[in-house]
């Protein structure tokens, strides 16, 4: 007597292929309203990151307000994200009871949590006089 082999599962066929859904596509440029200024409409499409702007002051001086009453001024030499600093020619002064102490340092590394302002190009220009302030205006 031959052998019966045992009979085979049929699989149910492929489920039938659905075509996904169209998705609108997202305006390849900003739309900017018809009653804006051509500056208006240039800002719009030029923007600058902080990290950047950071970026483009490296070898130039900054002025740097801290946390408490410290403000230091140096030349930058690089950063990271969390824009912890390298600065060299560092003068940091320092507001005491007595008045203001400075500290000069040939290189700094400062912690970039303690930074509240950064102002590019030094305190070239900065007056303590509101008198000038006045005369201006």
């Amino acid at each position: 007597m031959a052998s019966v082999a045992p009979p085979t599962p049929t699989q149910p066929p492929p489920p039938a292929a659905v075509p996904p859904t169209p998705t609108p596509a997202a305006p390849a440029t900003s739309v900017v309203p018809a009653s804006a200024t051509s500056a208006q409409a240039q800002a719009a499409f030029s923007q600058i990151l902080p990290l950047e702007l950071i970026d483009e002051c490296i070898g130039s001086p900054l002025w740097i307000i801290l946390k408490g009453d410290k403000e230091i001024v140096g030349t930058l030499l690089g950063f990271d994200d969390f824009v912890n600093m390298v600065l060299e020619n560092v003068t940091e002064y320092e507001k005491t009871s007595t008045g203001i102490k400075e500290i000069h340092r040939e290189q700094m590394l400062l912690n970039g949590n303690n930074i509240c302002l950064m102002v590019p190009g030094g305190p070239e220009g900065v007056s303590d006089d509101e008198d000038d302030e006045t005369q201006d205006l």
